[in-house]
């Protein structure tokens, strides 16, 4: 499974932005999605996941309310729409992707990861 995301780029504080991410490959492999983020000097941490059916769904503390994940199953993508953004949700976020029927925000037990795609938000 090969996996990549669009979407990152620079925007004010109070904007918005959509990240993609499409798999190609085996994707009918795929359990879960996951968005993960990672600033520098920082560990990569989840924002947001979703089960392929999206039965179950998870936002990290600080998505809240402003994120939120998506997915087009007939296109073998996922979405994060992002309002409300805040200086501190600047990093590199990453798309990935899990074969285990356990849903899991653990960054580690995902099998597949995209390039990442930066976002900045600016003050």
């Amino acid at each position: 499974v090969q996996l990549q995301a669009f979407g990152g780029g620079v925007v004010q504080a109070g904007g918005s932005l959509r990240l993609s991410c499409t798999a190609s490959g085996r994707t009918f492999n795929i359990y879960s999605w996951g968005w993960f983020r990672q600033a520098p000097g920082k560990e990569r941490e989840v924002v947001a996941a979703s089960t392929w059916s999206g039965s179950t769904t998870y936002y990290s503390d600080s998505a809240k309310g402003r994120f939120t994940i998506s997915r087009d199953n007939a296109k073998n993508t996922v979405y994060l729409q992002m309002n409300n953004l805040k200086p501190e949700d600047t990093a590199v976020y990453y798309c990935a992707a899990r074969n285990s029927v356990r849903f899991s925000t653990t960054p580690s037990s995902y099998d597949y990861w995209g390039q990442g795609t930066q976002v900045t938000v600016s003050s």
